[in-house]
């Protein structure tokens, strides 16, 4: 950009000077110029298939060597980023469509309920650098943009070409979103048929796409190249030492957002509007949920936390740890028994009262995870049990038998000696837990009369769904594995 003696871009005044400054790949762009804490930069929108061919990313050591100034890519994030991205497009197509007064075709809408509804769906700006180049930009042609009304700047237009290169300083993992769902949009039009391999849309993997799900995609790879814009702030001559700070910077000053308050936000996830639509929000039973952990459990008011709830919901749903990888499809079928599993565990003797935890360790989360890692296996494993059915209702309605208090010497089992598992009557628990021998067998501690699990839930509630197994006479967890494993050998 050719400064004017005020320091504001001029508009070129001769052929020599076009031919000086500029290459016959130019492209013109619109910006706005901007000094982030003193530093110049232009702020410009760009539509996504172009800001994808026009930017790189360095984080190949091989590649890139001493100019590499990016993390390491998480191919799992990226992942999660491209199913937001093609969800975006498939937003932005029906609300082009609404804009311009058309009919928004059944298959759109279609796949809009499969990737599932949200209130608004946004891509937060790119943070990019053009390395070769003038820290002021003063070697990138551009002029003025004038209101014809007022003859003010309304903005500046700058030629940007090939050898400006958009390098990637915050946004690696939204780029690699956006190829992904490139990927899969040329594979779909280009085959006519769903990729077996990152098949995004998450249903007919291999199978032939019809019609109308071609003029989907088709459409929603038009939005892309056209509607669909970024938002980019582009830095000026930052070399790889300055773009490395400024990731640096951009990634770690921020503070992240509690757990409770995300959930509490997010209205995407089939299964968070599960929680808030059918059980924070309905009377009949009364559950109640709270932003913040309860420390002293003298302070329980008996709301669950809500990331709790969630942890607890993750596995009933998906036989997982979060609700990531959620999808309106996974969750389809599966609410009704979801909300029978929390009716039950709400009728348990001192759940969701006042002091609940002190009352019942059916309020500590771990065994919630017990009870509901159940329900998933005999409802909606791949491997459930025939009778699968049966023994959820089963389960569900002898809930309330099963003693839940502190004072259960069967939460203690491996703290006890044999003689006193004997006495009480848990000599033939063992059948059904692990051997004591191998993995943590560390349930927590029984002090002062109560009974506080550990922290390492993954290792723990597995164990406490045995014990239940047990006490209502289902079969045993390791039986099963190992008849399966039989089979499979066989």
């Amino acid at each position: 950009m050719i400064p004017s003696d005020n320091g504001l871009p001029k508009p070129l005044g001769t052929l020599d000077e076009v031919l000086d400054t500029g290459d016959t790949s130019e492209k013109p762009m619109k910006v706005f110029i901007g000094h982030n804490l003193g530093s110049r930069t232009f702020l410009m929108q760009m539509p996504m298939h172009e800001f994808y061919s026009m930017s790189e990313v360095a984080n190949d050591p091989g590649r890139d060597g001493d100019t590499v100034a990016q993390r390491k890519l998480d191919p799992a994030h990226a992942q999660k980023l491209a199913l937001y991205i093609l969800k975006g497009l498939v937003s932005a197509a029906i609300e082009r469509r609404q804009i311009a007064g058309k009919p928004v075709p059944e298959a759109l809408k279609s796949v809009m309920e499969h990737l599932g509804r949200q209130p608004y769906m946004a891509l937060q700006p790119l943070v990019v650098n053009i390395r070769d180049c003038n820290p002021r930009g003063a070697d990138i042609r551009g002029d003025r943009m004038l209101d014809k009304r007022t003859e003010e700047t309304a903005a500046f237009r700058v030629f940007l070409s090939q050898r400006h290169v958009l390098w990637v300083v915050d946004g690696q993992h939204r780029r690699k979103g956006m190829q992904l769902v490139f990927d899969f949009l040329e594979s779909v039009r280009t085959t006519r048929a769903y990729p077996k391999k990152g098949n995004l849309a998450g249903f007919k993997d291999g199978e032939p796409a019809t019609g109308d799900e071609l003029a989907v995609w088709e459409e929603c790879f038009e939005v892309a190249r056209s509607y669909c814009t970024l938002l980019l702030e582009v830095h000026l001559g930052l070399n790889a030492d300055e773009e490395r700070q400024l990731f640096h910077d951009l990634n770690r000053l921020g503070k992240k957002v509690d757990t409770n308050l995300a959930l509490q936000f997010d209205n995407s996830n089939p299964i968070n509007l599960f929680i808030k639509d059918k059980l924070i929000n309905a009377d009949a039973i009364g559950i109640t949920v709270s932003e913040v952990d309860v420390k002293d459990w003298s302070d329980d008011k008996g709301a669950l936390p809500r990331k709790d709830m969630v942890a607890v919901n993750a596995i009933l749903f998906l036989n997982k740890t979060n609700i990531s990888s959620a999808t309106p499809a996974l969750v389809d079928g599966k609410e009704d028994t979801a909300y029978r599993f929390w009716t039950a565990v709400h009728a348990i003797d001192g759940f969701g009262e006042e002091r609940a935890r002190q009352k019942t360790v059916a309020a500590q989360p771990v065994v919630l995870k017990a009870i509901a890692k159940l329900v998933f296996d005999f409802s909606f494993s791949n491997r459930r049990p025939d009778d699968g059915d049966d023994l959820t209702e089963k389960l569900l309605s002898n809930l309330t038998d099963i003693d839940f208090s502190h004072e259960n010497p069967m939460w203690r089992y491996y703290e006890l000696s044999v003689a006193e598992r004997s006495r009480y009557g848990l000599t033939a628990l063992a059948g059904y837990l692990p051997a004591e021998e191998t993995g943590n067998r560390d349930l927590g501690s029984y002090q002062g009369g109560y009974m506080r699990f550990g922290a390492k839930h993954n290792d723990i509630y597995p164990i406490l769904g045995d014990m239940i197994r047990w006490k209502l006479g289902f079969p045993s967890r390791h039986s099963n594995e190992a008849a399966s494993a039989s089979s499979e050998a066989a």
